[in-house]
């Protein structure tokens, strides 16, 4: 998103009613001070850090207390640390919650505060910046030349013939039933634009695409939203037409919980955690292995080739994302549990101690 300009709302008669604050001011939290420096290298973390205190504090501070604080982004975004998942609330009441407002916080302690805890931001943000500045195609090119339907023979023939990075945009359920070979999942229920960045680093890679018959226009539209302009074709007709035409395809292996109790009690596994580490620090499966899916492609050598495991996330989204990637690359030898650790936490598996995700800021 566009820089961190805030803007007052005034009506006609001079009321003044919210703020819209970008990227400046969160629900919860505030922007992050540490991604324009991957481009212009002299605008430091420190230094921005320390002009988002001066404009929270000499600019949106002061405003009234029942201003209603309109952000760009909610729980989920790369874009801050601890966001909440309510998209509004009042000036006044950030006030008294917002870690990063409170008013006898020094400007050391603000800069030091704001910089811990930071995750690795995705790979395209830096050239998300570069096309801000210099500009990009116009969406109906986009489109249309992302709107090339390629029955299964062609779509084998451009994935073989170019670099093209097969994308399968369907739920993560339909997805491990059968997939497409060396395709990787990132479904578009879910936050689709923050995993495509996260897993392709580029964003002039080719794409192909395969989705749900009549969502090929949504999945190029908010490909492109990100920077990833260059969809190639899509599958017409969609996985069921590959499959109809007899071709290739893989499955994910998927347990629910209740087998993943029994398994966990009888077998004693390995278990993954693909979850954020502050997730995994606030509660786990006890003696899970901790490997983050947005540094999956660094750490690949912590997933074993030849012992069975068991991988989970929150809810069996971002663990399929994994578990594709892992298909792609080789491995064969775990399963998912589909309802993740929301549904694990139901469950006797042995868990670590709750701990409130705020009290680790």
């Amino acid at each position: 998103t566009m820089e961190s300009t805030t803007y007052l709302l005034i009506d006609d008669k001079g009321e003044e009613h919210g703020i819209i604050t970008g990227d400046t001011l969160f629900i919860g939290d505030v922007g992050r001070p540490d991604l324009a420096q991957h481009v212009v290298s002299e605008l430091t973390e420190e230094k921005l850090a320390g002009h988002l205190f001066d404009s929270l504090r000499n600019k949106i501070m002061p405003l009234n207390d029942h201003l209603i604080v309109y952000p760009n982004h909610g729980a989920g975004s790369a874009c801050g640390k601890m966001m909440s998942k309510e998209t509004t609330d009042t000036l006044g009441h950030q006030k008294k919650v917002n870690y990063a407002l409170r008013a006898d916080m020094t400007r050391e302690e603000f800069i030091k505060e704001l910089l811990t805890g930071l995750t690795r931001p995705p790979g395209y943000f830096p050239q998300n910046v570069l096309l801000n500045i210099k500009g990009y195609e116009s969406l109906d090119t986009v489109i249309e030349r992302g709107e090339k339907p390629l029955s299964p023979e062609a779509f084998e023939v451009a994935a073989n013939e170019t670099d093209a990075l097969m994308l399968d945009t369907r739920t993560a359920t339909d997805f491990s039933r059968g997939f497409i070979p060396n395709s990787i999942n990132i479904g578009l229920k879910g936050n689709f634009a923050q995993w495509v960045g996260e897993m392709i680093p580029d964003v002039k890679q080719q794409i192909l695409l395969i989705t749900y018959p009549g969502q090929e226009e949504e999945a190029i539209t908010r490909l492109s939203r990100v920077g990833y302009d260059y969809t190639i074709g899509f599958l017409n007709g969609g996985f069921e037409e590959w499959k109809k035409s007899g071709k290739e395809y893989d499955t994910v292996g998927r347990i629910n919980v209740m087998e993943f109790e029994e398994t966990y009690k009888q077998d004693k596994p390995l278990v993954i955690d693909v979850r954020k580490k502050s997730e995994f620090d606030s509660e786990h499966v006890v003696d899970a292995l901790n490997i983050p899916l947005n540094d999956i492609n660094a750490n690949l050598s912590q997933f074993p080739k030849n012992t069975p495991f068991v991988m989970y996330c929150a809810g069996g989204y971002r663990s399929m994302v994994a578990a594709s990637i892992l298909k792609q690359r080789g491995w064969d030898n775990f399963v998912d549990v589909m309802e993740g650790f929301d549904g694990i936490k139901k469950t006797s598996v042995a868990k670590t101690d709750y701990i409130c995700p705020t009290t680790m800021l």
